[in-house]
């Protein structure tokens, strides 16, 4: 197994069923397929508000804590997948679990774009009681590009006749409705948007315009010969997309014990949500080349050799740069914190051009810039060798100051001083300060591991 738990959530008029076929390409991880309220065997419990099907969607991470998940949200399901992650990325306790978001086909925060006399003829169905076979035919035929196995068929029609009236009503004339984008903002989990080549009104277009700006780093990608029923239509293809994004995230997969800390009433919303952040994607930095990238991951690998060359840290050390997320000085001698980590970056390359990462030579030249004896003071384009001592100075400080502020790294240390406070009046601190003398909640934590 992965580790990592998959959390399915189903359309409109759907059932956990709609994913069995999905589930079957993704042997090595934890499916959890759920009935949303008012759905599939849950069709009894009747019609839950967004805010109702928001909470309860929380409340089942929680049960699940501190296990690892990525939330895979369709159609309808991806309105609530939306505001869930909303509340994961700002901190809230109880789910800092969830790692990554799938979108499909998916209805927006915002109200939902549907043609209002399609939304009544729907209404229409169930406004006297429950849908005939021929109107559920209808609904589900009309979200295909093509017929479904006879099959197939005929369990999504099925699901549509043993949904809740209530539930569907509550839907289509409210829920759909609801624009919740301001509260949804904009969320730091990194998600996966999908969506059929022949969807009607939840397109790629919708996508890009209704759902893709609510994620700080998401990716857009189109599943051909499928509607909206990609689960039904295209279920190996949409497979392959779920496993794509779900590695990507599974570098944010945390210790159990750390994470139980991490989730726990002992960290505040504040600090929680910032060291989250600090486990999603690396962003791109503005005026930062490929060359400047690979000379830094391999830089990293000099000043902390048990990493290596680390590509991520990278990344992350750039955007931070970039942003002017430094310490806040510099050496007078230095340019700016941007122009100065670009300038001596292609210094570096310039001196270290054709030679490995894993060339002594590398070690050499460091101590020659450390020195004050590398560099190219001609060029504006570069720095001269006193420039290249002091902003090595800086690099090194820098390198290791964000990668101890990473919770990877906070966890392979076993540092769990950030776990002092909560949000309560009172403080919960330390009573025991002794070496190797832990207190209650830190044992409690490590038998989590």
């Amino acid at each position: 197994m992965t580790g990592l738990t998959l959390v399915f959530l189903h359309a409109l008029g759907a059932s956990a069923r709609e994913w069995e076929q999905v589930i079957d390409h993704l042997p090595g991880y934890d499916c959890v397929a759920l009935d949303l309220p008012g759905f599939g065997n849950a069709a009894k419990t009747g019609h839950a508000d967004v805010v109702t099907m928001t909470d309860w969607l929380a409340d089942e991470i929680r049960s699940r804590q501190p296990n690892p998940c990525v939330l895979v949200g369709h159609s309808m399901g991806g309105k609530i997948a939306s505001l869930v992650a909303a509340r994961a990325a700002s901190g809230e306790i109880g789910l800092s679990s969830v790692l990554g978001v799938v979108l499909v086909a998916a209805s927006p925060p915002s109200p939902e774009p549907m043609e209002e006399d399609r939304r009544a003829e729907m209404i229409g169905w169930f406004a006297d009681g429950q849908a005939s076979r021929e109107d559920a035919a209808t609904f589900v035929d009309a979200n295909t590009a093509t017929p479904l196995p006879d099959v197939l068929r005929d369990r999504a029609i099925d699901d549509v006749l043993r949904s809740n009236r209530a539930a569907w009503l509550g839907w289509l004339e409210r829920g759909s409705r609801e624009d919740w984008s301001g509260d949804t903002g904009r969320i730091t989990l990194p998600a996966l948007i999908v969506a059929g080549a022949e969807d009607g009104d939840l397109d790629a277009d919708a996508q890009r315009r209704l759902n893709q700006p609510h994620y700080v780093t998401a990716e857009l990608r189109v599943v051909a010969d499928a509607a909206h029923l990609i689960p039904y239509e295209q279920p190996e293809a949409l497979a392959a997309l779920i496993r794509e994004h779900a590695a990507s995230v599974a570098g944010a997969i945390l210790p159990a014990h750390f994470a139980q800390i991490l989730g726990s009433d002992r960290v505040s919303q504040r600090t929680r949500s910032a060291m989250l952040e600090r486990l999603r994607p690396a962003r791109d930095a503005a005026n930062w080349t490929d060359d400047h990238y690979a000379t830094l991951a391999v830089l990293i690998g000099q000043i902390l050799p048990d990493r290596g060359v680390d590509h991520d840290l990278a990344r992350r050390i750039a955007f931070g740069v970039a942003q002017g997320d430094g310490d806040g000085w510099r050496f007078a001698a230095l340019p700016a914190d941007g122009e100065a980590w670009t300038r001596g970056l292609a210094t570096l390359h310039m001196l270290t051009d054709g030679l490995a990462a894993q060339d002594h030579a590398w070690t050499s030249l460091l101590e020659k810039v450390a020195e004050g004896e590398a560099g190219r003071a001609d060029d504006d384009a570069y720095l001269s060798p006193a420039q290249m001592t002091l902003w090595f100075e800086d690099v090194r400080a820098e390198v290791v100051r964000v990668w101890m502020s990473l919770p990877t790294t906070m966890a392979e240390i076993g540092y769990d001083g950030f776990a002092v406070g909560g949000d309560a009046r009172r403080k919960q601190g330390y009573i025991r300060t002794a070496a190797d003398d832990l207190e209650p909640w830190q044992r409690a934590s490590e038998g989590a591991s």
